[in-house]
């Protein structure tokens, strides 16, 4: 594949929860969209992606059409109908083992960790993000030693809470950091024993923090509390990071917090 990309905004053109694209200059030509397909694609999906090109004649093959119309990710019929457009453009003449191999490539190499936006409430197709919900219980998902979360309310939720209860039958150890006086830790009394609860020892501010911390290397972080409303139909923003330098600050940093010398943080 070639060198590093650069990058146009393509936005605009995508819907609902399309991540960013790596590339941006190449924007709208071939390479550059099966990148952008490999950067949001899970790798199942990747795989199935790869699978129906190898066996494609070109960008007329009716097999195309009937997978792109059995996409329901959001956005998805819509990038790959695009990218059968640019191919019918740029080189109708390509077999879509062609298109496979490159995709292939672009498999072989590790996927880029930009940033992504969260949103709840709303979502608009000018905006590629994802929806706060399914991006707090990805994240609790992915880790395999500890979850370290905050919110300054936590009502409801049940679908948190049943994740968490997952982790913790993985073995997961689970610290939830939590504002005593909104009786945020109410919400999670439905987990197992051995969950540590924090609250802010008395001072004049309050827990404010909303983050989910998974391991040390990611983080969902943003402006709203685990409580219904907030994980869906609230006006909320947030952001993943999965830049590991940036999320063991943020993990080191309530770590100290919650060390007994300090007198910051006391379990409850």
């Amino acid at each position: 594949m070639p060198g590093p990309r650069k990058g146009t905004n393509r936005s605009a053109e995508l819907p609902t929860d399309v991540p960013a694209p790596r590339n941006s200059a190449a924007a709208g030509h071939l390479p550059a969209m099966l990148a952008d397909l490999h950067d949001r694609l899970p790798d199942d999906r990747c795989a199935a992606l790869e699978s129906m090109l190898r066996s494609a004649t070109g960008p007329e093959d009716p097999r195309i059409g009937r997978f792109i119309a059995g996409q329901y990710a959001a956005g998805l019929a819509h990038q790959l109908a695009e990218l059968v457009r640019i191919w019918r453009a740029e080189a109708p003449g390509l077999t879509g083992a062609a298109l496979a191999l490159a995709f292939a490539t672009a498999r072989s190499l590790p996927r880029p960790q930009p940033p992504q936006v969260v949103v709840s409430g709303p979502l608009g197709a000018s905006l590629p993000a994802r929806l706060t919900s399914g991006v707090a219980a990805e994240v609790i998902r992915s880790a395999t030693e500890s979850l370290m979360i905050a919110s300054f309310a936590a009502h409801g939720a049940r679908s948190i809470v049943e994740e968490l209860e997952r982790a913790i039958g993985r073995g997961i150890q689970v610290d939830l950091l939590l504002e005593e006086s909104t009786r945020a830790a109410e919400a999670f009394t439905a987990l197992p024993r051995g969950v540590r609860v924090w609250h802010r020892v008395a001072s004049t501010g309050v827990l404010h923090a909303k983050f989910i911390a998974a391991d040390r290397h990611t983080a969902l972080l943003g402006s709203a509390n685990l409580t219904d409303r907030a994980l869906s139909s609230n006006v909320e923003l947030g952001v993943v990071l999965r830049d590991r330098r940036i999320v063991e600050s943020m993990v080191d940093h309530f770590r100290w917090l919650l060390e007994p010398g300090n007198n910051i943080m006391r379990r409850a």
